[in-house]
């Protein structure tokens, strides 16, 4: 995790950084920006909040700097099937939102455009990861795997929703479970979609 030194030289312990990481999301998570402070994410570290200040410059840099390097991404892959690329998308989308930061991530869709510093990277971030997604159903649609005609946002939508809502709705006594097995699901949801688009 990297960050926003005031000074040089200043001596740096990864595992107070990735304590403090860990703080700002849960804090970011249980909060949202509206409740995140300097001073909360430090009790929460178990550290002073000067160490907060020798490391940030202030709340702005840490949450952007936490959620930058903490939550999980969601990228373009190739794996040379439509299926295959299908599967790692909504084994991406599990991750993002069953994974210890998953609070984070669903404020993070919320609360976005409300955090100085962060608003602009996420939106861009953002418009990366809908390119990314829709260069996966064109390759698809470019190999022969689908119709010409494949509404690709719909189809997008409904294997990105359906991965989504899966996570979010999934007790919080079964989510261990599922971290475990994002994989499985990813391919379930997947084969089940593309029996739905296919023509055979």
């Amino acid at each position: 995790m990297s960050a926003s030194p005031i000074g040089p030289g200043r001596p740096r312990d990864p595992d107070v950084d990735r304590r403090i990481a860990r703080a700002a999301l849960e804090v970011f998570g249980e909060l949202g920006w509206p409740g995140f402070a300097m001073e909360v994410v430090a009790r929460r570290a178990g550290v002073g909040k000067g160490t907060l200040y020798l490391r940030w410059t202030g709340k702005e840099t840490l949450l952007a700097d936490a959620l930058t390097h903490g939550l999980a991404q969601i990228s373009d892959v190739d794996t040379g099937s439509l299926r295959g690329d299908l599967i790692e998308l909504a084994q991406q989308m599990l991750d993002l939102y069953v994974g210890p930061a998953s609070r984070a991530a669903l404020r993070l869709t919320m609360e976005a455009s409300a955090i100085p510093e962060f608003a602009e990277h996420y939106e861009a971030m953002r418009t990366a990861q809908i390119l990314a997604s829709r260069a996966i159903v064109r390759r698809g649609v470019n190999r022969g795997e689908l119709p010409d005609d494949t509404p690709v946002t719909l189809l997008l939508d409904t294997l990105v929703g359906g991965a989504m809502l899966h996570a979010l709705s999934t007790p919080a006594e079964s989510r261990t479970t599922l971290a475990k097995g994002t994989t499985g699901h990813a391919e379930r949801l997947v084969d089940f979609l593309l029996r739905a688009v296919v023509r055979t």
